[in-house]
């Protein structure tokens, strides 16, 4: 047998969002676009901010799921650019979804959120990233959205 993955902490990122465009009904579902417009970016490897540019693009099924598909940036305090390519689902009981799209915050053991993050960059500080798979996990408040990501060792 082989050996099973380990998580190791990567980051905690705070995503400020803007205001949501409906894009209406598309191939399939509703599909949405959701600025990232800035953040932090807070970890034991890494620290910095969310550049104001990126956008979430989003379908949200007919049962209440939402597909996430996240591009976005991050400058780090020693000045590193690194792209974020993140893709998840978020999904959980009716009621706790209606609440989450009223802007309501609810606790984030109540609904899955969860998302596979993929960073790239040139500076060689960071390159590592380039060669590792992340996870996370995350929780939706009314103009934010927290991820904490895990690498996957």
């Amino acid at each position: 047998m082989l050996s099973t993955p380990s998580l190791r902490h990567f980051c905690d990122i705070d995503v400020e969002l803007g205001p949501i465009r409906e894009m209406g009904s598309g191939r399939a579902g509703r599909r949405r676009i959701i600025p990232i417009v800035g953040g932090r970016v807070s970890g034991p490897e890494i620290s910095g901010r969310l550049l104001n540019l990126g956008a979430d693009w989003q379908t949200i099924f007919a049962d209440g799921m939402a597909e996430l598909d996240t591009r976005y940036a991050m400058e780090t305090d020693d000045g590193a650019l690194i792209e974020v390519v993140n893709y998840g689902y978020r999904h959980g009981p009716a009621d706790v979804i209606e609440r989450l799209a009223a802007g309501e915050d609810v606790p984030p053991d109540s609904y899955y959120m969860r998302t596979q993050a993929r960073l790239e960059t040139g500076d060689s500080k960071y390159r590592w990233v380039n060669r590792m798979l992340f996870v996370g996990t995350g929780a939706r408040r009314e103009s934010s959205v927290h991820i904490s990501l895990f690498a996957i060792e």
